[in-house]
Formats: structure tokens, sequence, C-alpha cells
């Protein structure tokens, strides 16, 4: 596995590569509708569209899985090399100040859903391609100088053929799929979602070996997961809410409480929640995100409404509401491609958590061209850039959060 050294920047002066218009989304998708010419540069407005609603029955029974902890070098000492070749470190007398940046980007399906046909599909790319990088190639150099990127895994990679009766989109990915994530500089993924048993047990099952055979820190449900870097322990919750309502609660507290046992600096929350194609989210997303927050989130992820959804200040700390899709598979052309990556930077000093910190929003697209879904994700440029920075600012504006023209805040 790629093993990173980070050093702490927001990525200033930033270019973004091309996204496009915004319109409505879902599970499923339609090649057959022609996308019309936009006055934009090398742009087409992107028609295409859902299908039907997806399946929200859940397994809650299964063993609970150990998630992996990861390190990486800590950076809050000083590296010296004397002039004879010897390394040795350097005390400072000031406090140590270490900073971790974390990216958080939206629905990644590494497959197909099973009605899908070849075609223009994520598995066509993927053969075609043969190169695990190409997927998140354009957000390689975002990813890469973070401390910590996490993106929501839906639909399992698995070599299973026994899809979920009644499934509208049974999504799923070879197993082998998991070093893609591995290549574009993934760390961990959120599992808790409407798609992780859409091949049931076997299917969440191989899943968890391929992402740990890459080293891939990952959470859903009862399982929590820790990805350590720079000695500063990121905590991650997970959990599905589409399907199990306020059920979640109780999976968040104590998840959030046995992390603060296990000595997590950090705890993102992930929630899979909302009105799939809304633009605005539900009361009971507001409601549930000031909780996590109430009990101990730093951070609260949400995903599943395929669109972006506004950003909400809580007690200092944020509620993305809905990062729209990110590397989706199972839609080879989605209307409304807008997207966003999340930034967010915390600052220890002596190892205490400072209350300031700074975040940021990328615009993005999910495919690197307007026509259809090529499943690369780029970052946004030029006017395409403010104009998902305004949709994403209309979008916050109720909550009193905006972003500035380089998406910081």
């Amino acid at each position: 596995m790629r093993r990173k050294r980070k050093m702490r920047r927001l990525l200033l002066g930033m270019l973004f590569p091309t996204a496009v218009m915004t319109a409505l989304i879902a599970c499923g998708d339609d090649l057959s509708i022609q996308v019309p010419a936009v006055s934009y540069q090398d742009l087409a407005q992107p028609i295409g569209g859902y299908g039907a609603q997806e399946d929200n029955e859940e397994d809650n029974n299964e063993e609970n899985k150990v998630p992996p902890v990861q390190e990486t070098t800590s950076l809050s000492t000083e590296e010296g090399v004397e002039q004879g070749g010897n390394a040795a470190l350097e005390e400072t007398d000031g406090p140590e100040v270490v900073t971790i940046t974390i990216s958080a980007a939206g629905d990644t399906a590494l497959g197909n859903h099973k009605e899908q046909d070849y075609g223009y599909s994520f598995r066509q790319a993927y053969d075609q391609e043969a190169d695990d990088s190409y997927f998140f190639e354009n957000v390689y150099d975002i990813f890469s100088e973070d401390d910590m990127t996490i993106v929501n895994l839906e639909g399992p990679l698995t070599d299973s053929e026994n899809a979920r009766e009644g499934q509208v989109y049974s999504i799923k990915g070879d197993p082998g799929y998991a070093g893609i994530l591995t290549r574009g500089s993934v760390e961990a993924v959120s599992m808790g979602n409407n798609h992780r048993l859409d091949y049931g047990t076997q299917g969440s099952d191989d899943t968890v070996a391929a992402l740990e055979k890459e080293g891939i820190v990952y959470a859903f449900e009862e399982n929590t997961g820790i990805y350590e870097v720079k000695g500063i322990k990121i905590g991650i919750v997970s959990v599905n809410e589409v399907s199990q309502g306020a059920a979640v609660e109780k999976t968040i507290q104590e998840g959030i409480t046995g992390l603060k046992e296990q000595g997590a600096d950090v705890i993102l929350v992930c929630c899979h929640w909302g009105v799939e194609g809304e633009y605005e989210p539900e009361d009971y997303q507001k409601s549930l995100g000031k909780k996590c927050i109430d009990w101990g989130a730093d951070l609260v992820i949400g995903h599943h409404p395929h669109v972006l959804q506004g950003i909400e200040e809580y007690q200092g700390k944020y509620i993305v509401y809905s990062l729209g899709n990110f590397c989706f598979g199972a839609n080879r052309n989605p209307t409304d491609k807008d997207c966003m990556i999340f930034q967010q930077t915390f600052t220890f000093v002596d190892g205490e958590k400072q209350e300031e910190s700074s975040v940021r929003v990328i615009p993005c697209s999910v495919s690197s061209t307007s026509s259809r879904n090529d499943f690369k994700p780029t970052p946004a440029k030029g006017q395409e850039a403010l104009r998902i920075l305004e949709k994403i600012n209309g979008y916050s504006k109720a909550f009193g959060v905006e972003f500035d023209q380089e998406g910081y805040r």
C-alpha cells in the first residue's frame, strides 16, 4: 500500500478542471437520452435520470468486524541530518503543533448494478484502462496532499452472484477493485448504507476482506474504524438511517463512546440519510446531525441523496448534509453531475485539539466529460467552479454558512 507523508497546506491556488450543469439523479441510468451542447467551453449539459426507489432492507444481525488501525510517520518532530550523515531528532522549545487535513467525498460505487449493459459501464472502463489509477487520477493531487481521505463505498466488492431478492439496483464490483481506492490515495470508507447487503452477508464479508487486504479502514453499523496519522487517531462511525431510521441513534452514541475509550482524537460520523434527488435536507437530518455533535462528533458527513445539499455550522462544528455522488459506477449518465470534496483541517497543540479549524469545499463533477459518466471525478474550474460554489452557498444560506470564491470559509 502506498504510504503518504503529508505536509500542512490547504491547496492554495488550485486549478479546477471541468464540471457540468445541474438537475436530478438516482441509482439507475439511461444512456438513450441525448445531451445537447451548452455555452461553456468543452461542456455539454448532461441529461439522464434515475429509475425506481431502492430496497431499504438491512440485515442487522451480522457478526461484528474489527477494523484495522493504520499508522503513518509522525511529523511532530523535526528530522535533522548531521554533516557526517547520521540522522538526529532535534527537539524544539515551543509547543508541539500538529495539523490534520481530512477530505470527504460522496457516494462511490466501484462497479455496476446488475441491470446495466457492459457498454459505457464502470466495468468496461476498468477493463479498457487496465490501470487502477484511472478513476481518481484527476483528484489524486488533492487526496495525496491531505492526511486522510474518506468516501462512502456504495455496494460490495464480491464475486457472489446471489443478489438480494427484490432489489431494483443491486450494485457490486470485483474484490480487486479495492486497489482503485489505494491508488487514488483513499484511506478510509464508510459502508453504513442501503447497498452494503446487495449481495447478502457474503458480499459484505468479501468487501471487508478486500479492504483489509489493501489496508483501508472501514466502518459500518457497530463496526467503528480508526485511522492513525501523525500520532492523531481519527475515529469513524457509519450508519444507515435510510433503512433503520431513529434506531441509528443508539449505534451512533455507542460508537462515539467506544472510539473515545480507544483514544480517538477526532470523531467523524457518516450518515446515510435523506431523500434521493432532494436538494434540501429533511427535518430529521437536521435534528440527527445536531445530536451527533452533541454526543461528541467533530464532523458529520452525509450522503444518499446523490445531489448536493447545504452545510451547517453547529456549536463550532460542521454538518455536511450531502456531498453528492463521486466515483459512481451505478449510473452511466446522472443528470446532475455536480459534487464536491469537503476538507477540514484540525489543529492540535501538545496533543490538545483546538477549537478553531479551517474548512474548504472543492467543487467537482463526477465525470471528466459532460456527455456521460466516465467515472473520473474532476475538480471544476473557472465559471463552472463558481457556478457550483454558488449552488453550495445557496443551499447553505439558510444555515448562515458561505464560502468565498476559492471555497474557503
